[in-house]
């Protein structure tokens, strides 16, 4: 586990909160690092711009007020929301050029974060989550679960007012939803039962009254975890150090895993470890729409806008190792690219980058990998594409079938019960296929997962391949684990990134360190340190 956690001690370098006033400085700051030219316009208006159009605004409310037997809608106020929107663009809230907190990223994990920040700090922040991929449906039931096998139709007349939000590239979506505690590492085994619990319990923390009943389509199945000789030591050596920070599960021999499934080819398999509770999978897609839902309802602002870059201002009263008297400079603001195509600076006073896969591109925008000194270490996170096969086999295993991690990494589950299936695998190093697109391979099922299946399960000989897809892993070149907490030299940039495939189900507990992290420099309800 890398991290990144700095203890400052009693030197308060972390901007205390936003300066929105620092805007409309003449003086340009040294090292601006958004390299889209040197007489960009910001979107930063004139402060006697804003003047006359906060009175015009004023007049209309005024207007409002003082012609209140009439019906007339106040053009200056959104009714909805009770929200000022912007003069000239009445379909669009007025931006928010500074906040408390920014988020870069709105997946399972910056929406986590967004919510955990709200629930500890209630409405004394202003929380921003900035997404660049989302687009926006419409559901009749926030249930309806994402079908892998059949698109869903929806009759326009049948819509109801569920506002969710579909993501083409997030790893979050494009999951499979696995749920376990099977890891050799102690913090990934808390992670991943401090998740376990608020999954199972999602409406407890995710409910909203009068709203549909949280349901995130937990199938309680178990993994599968299987050994060949050479491995068996290992299992158990994991298996202990699970059972002793609480997690439930068993070890059964050859014989034993023949007798439980008998449709699994024991020939080669020596032990396997069976997750008897708080294993499964689980819908990745209701996890993220509820998290999202909740965070909104609580105040969290969702923008859709790109990162550009950041602004960087110096700071002569911070002193770090290797960085000359009076040459430190701290993030002032992020400048974000909307929609419409305009530059907008946000003001912050902690930035958390919680990207997935390219938050190592983010990390670049505040030098990290590219300054001097500790600047010079880039964040080891990359994005690496895995295929996720969907299949059908008539004659395949029933209910009884958990998550199965074959030894060769081939993985397979049940979906529905209809004897369909998703597996997958990841690839050997030099094996990697390029990450500019999200194409399947066919080639890499029929070479290296379907003869894995096959000979692991005899029912998988004659399936049939239905559908397929592809997605990102937020790759830690490191050591696969999690980056949490606060970068050395930037004391108000924040790391929720890495996890390389195991991101989804450890999210809740990540939005709760990084939260903690925010407002004690400790963290108190998750073991990950």
């Amino acid at each position: 586990m890398l991290r990144l956690l700095v203890k400052n001690g009693s030197r308060k370098a972390n901007v205390s909160c936003a300066q929105l006033g620092s805007f409309f400085s003449t003086k340009s700051s040294k090292g601006n690092d958004v390299n889209l030219g040197e007489n960009i316009d910001l979107g930063i208006e004139h402060p006697m711009h804003k003047v006359w159009r906060c009175i015009k605004r004023d007049v209309a409310m005024m207007k409002k007020n003082v012609k209140f037997w009439k019906d007339e809608k106040n053009p200056a106020i959104d009714e909805k929301t009770n929200r000022v929107i912007d003069w000239d663009d009445p379909n669009a809230p007025i931006f928010p050029n500074h906040c408390d907190i920014v988020i870069i990223g709105g997946g399972a994990i910056g929406s986590a974060t967004a919510y955990w920040c709200k629930k500890i700090f209630r409405g004394s922040l202003r929380v921003v989550v900035i997404e660049k991929d989302p687009c926006n449906i419409l559901l009749k039931n926030f249930n309806i679960s994402k079908n892998y096998f059949n698109l869903i139709h929806i009759h326009k007349q049948d819509m109801k007012a569920y506002l969710l939000f579909q993501y083409t590239q997030c790893s979050t979506v494009l999951s499979v939803g696995g749920l376990r505690q099977q890891f050799s590492l102690e913090e990934n085994i808390e992670m991943s039962l401090f998740g376990a619990e608020f999954i199972r319990n999602a409406n407890e923390y995710l409910g909203i009254e009068g709203e549909p009943v949280v349901d995130l389509q937990f199938h309680p199945y178990g993994y599968l975890s299987l050994a060949t000789e050479e491995s068996v030591d290992i299992l158990k050596r994991n298996h202990k150090l699970q059972k002793s920070l609480g997690a439930k599960n068993v070890l059964l021999n050859k014989f034993q895993l023949k007798s439980k499934f008998p449709w699994l080819t024991t020939d080669d398999i020596e032990l396997g470890c069976l997750g008897l509770q708080n294993e499964g999978w689980f819908d990745p897609w209701l996890l993220l729409c509820s998290l999202k839902r909740k965070a909104m309802s609580m105040g969290v602002e969702y923008i859709t806008a790109t990162a550009k870059g950041f602004n960087f201002k110096v700071n002569p009263n911070v002193h770090l190792v290797g960085v000359p008297p009076g040459e430190y400079e701290q993030l002032e603001y992020l400048v974000v690219e909307t929609e419409d195509g305009k530059l907008r600076p946000i003001t912050f006073s902690k930035c958390i980058v919680a990207a997935g896969a390219f938050s190592g591109e983010v990390a670049k925008m505040a030098r990290i990998g590219t300054g001097r000194g500790i600047l010079k270490i880039p964040l080891p996170v990359e994005p690496r594409k895995r295929y996720v096969y969907c299949f059908h086999a008539p004659d395949g295993p029933g209910l009884n079938t958990p998550l199965t991690i074959d030894p060769t990494g081939v993985y397979f589950r049940r979906e529905g019960l209809a004897n369909n299936y998703i597996c997958g695998r990841s690839p050997e190093e030099h094996e990697e296929p390029a990450v500019d697109n999200l194409d399947v391979d066919p080639e890499f099922f029929e070479n290296n997962v379907w003869p894995v299946l096959a000979k692991r399960v005899k029912a998988f000989e004659n399936l049939k391949v239905k559908s397929s897809w592809a997605g990102y892993y937020e790759f830690n070149t490191l050591d696969e684990n999690g980056v949490i907490g606060s970068h050395p030299y930037h004391q108000n940039l924040l790391f929720a990134t890495g996890f390389s495939g195991h991101g989804i189900q450890k999210a809740p507990a990540i939005g709760r360190a990084i939260s903690e992290l925010i407002v004690d420099k400790s963290v108190k309800e998750v073991n990950i340190w």
